[in-house]
């Protein structure tokens, strides 16, 4: 069963934009996002996203599943770390685990 919220690393004050905002988790760290999250949704370019811990990752996430909406990771990379990856408009990334 999927969790109807989203926890959300805050980089840039989210927290004050939307305070009573009650689908919304706020983190203060990428591991504290993660930690028992469904999947990883990646929105931002920014460089600290790039080059992740994947292994830390994937013993955060309940299953090692990403949603790649800004293309930063390699689809075949992410078959051989074990992770079903979804790389958004690149067509066919679903890989399997």
């Amino acid at each position: 069963m999927y969790s109807n919220f989203v926890n959300v690393q805050d980089l840039n004050g989210a927290r004050r934009l939307h305070p009573d905002q009650q689908h919304l988790e706020f983190s203060d760290s990428q591991e504290q996002a993660l930690q028992g999250a469904d999947a990883l949704v990646v929105c931002t370019e920014w460089q600290h996203f790039r080059a992740p811990n994947f292994k830390r990752m994937k013993s955060l996430l309940k299953e090692p599943l990403i949603f790649d909406g800004r293309n930063l990771y390699d689809p075949a990379q992410m078959a051989s770390l074990g992770f079903s990856y979804y790389g958004i408009g690149r067509g066919d990334s679903l890989t399997r685990t």
